[in-house]
């Protein structure tokens, strides 16, 4: 089974790329980010047109969030949106429990984690207590749903290995002690990172941005994830970073992560 995540920063301008990724991957599940649209002017029609159905929750020129999965491969059910017990206007979190034809089946969570602005701002404030309300909900649902996928735009690097200048960056937002921390405490309810638990990887970075060069520079980081739940880390095939996503023509600032499992 083939699942990705790509917060693909806009998904009226990239749809052009998400209908070719679509095409070229045939992955089975993939979790969108910062979709940018209103449900009403969500493309379903374009995407049900190769055999993709939708659960979307979006709103007008930022945030949103949408799960899209192959009919021919996996049926779909309950399907909720945003963080239980944490009220929030801002559209960041769609889930869904998956089955696939082989009866196996697994709880998917697609988040668009707040950047935070900068470490001691009152958006940083809200990254640390959106994570800290995430962290409650998935020690819930993993009681229930011992196998999870969490995938996102997580907007942190865990390590310094996740960052192309760790010195440079160090105390910044990305990299910060209280961010890192906020990601290991999802991992201590019994998540793994898959990339580096994964077989065969490829790629650095999931994200550069769009100033200075940085995609020529390489000048990346690791901010895009895919966390297993323990039950599924002896199922990981693989796990690409597709940076010819970013190469193309009006690219989104991130590429496509899609993680292989044998399921």
């Amino acid at each position: 089974m083939k699942i990705a995540t790509w917060n693909v920063n806009s998904l009226r301008v990239r749809l052009p790329h998400v209908l070719q990724f679509l095409q070229d991957e045939q992955c089975d599940v993939i979790g969108l980010q910062e979709t940018k649209v209103d449900d009403d002017k969500f493309p379903e029609d374009e995407i049900r047109k190769l055999g993709y159905s939708c659960l979307f929750s979006g709103h007008k020129a930022y945030n949103g969030v949408a799960i899209l999965t192959r009919d021919e491969s996996v049926a779909v059910s309950d399907a909720s949106f945003g963080i239980p017990g944490y009220p929030d206007p801002q559209k960041r979190l769609a889930a869904a429990t998956i089955t696939a034809q082989s009866g196996a089946s697994f709880r998917f969570v697609c988040g668009y984690f707040p950047n935070g602005q900068a470490p001691g701002a009152a958006k940083y404030l809200y990254k640390l207590e959106w994570f800290c309300a995430l962290r409650s909900a998935i020690e819930a649902r993993l009681r229930t749903d011992p196998n999870l996928i969490l995938v996102g735009d997580m907007n942190v690097a865990p390590t310094d290995e996740d960052i192309w200048d760790p010195e440079g960056w160090k105390g910044h937002i990305l990299v910060s002690d209280a961010e890192r921390d906020a990601f290991n405490s999802l991992i201590a309810l019994g998540l793994t990172d898959a990339f580096r638990k994964a077989p065969v990887t490829e790629g650095d970075w999931s994200w550069w941005d769009y100033r200075n060069n940085a995609l020529l520079r390489d000048q990346g980081a690791r901010i895009d994830h895919t966390l297993v739940s323990d039950p599924l880390v002896g199922k990981i095939e693989s796990v690409k970073i597709r940076r010819a996503y970013r190469e193309l023509p009006q690219p989104s600032d991130h590429a496509p992560v899609v993680l292989e499992l044998s399921l």
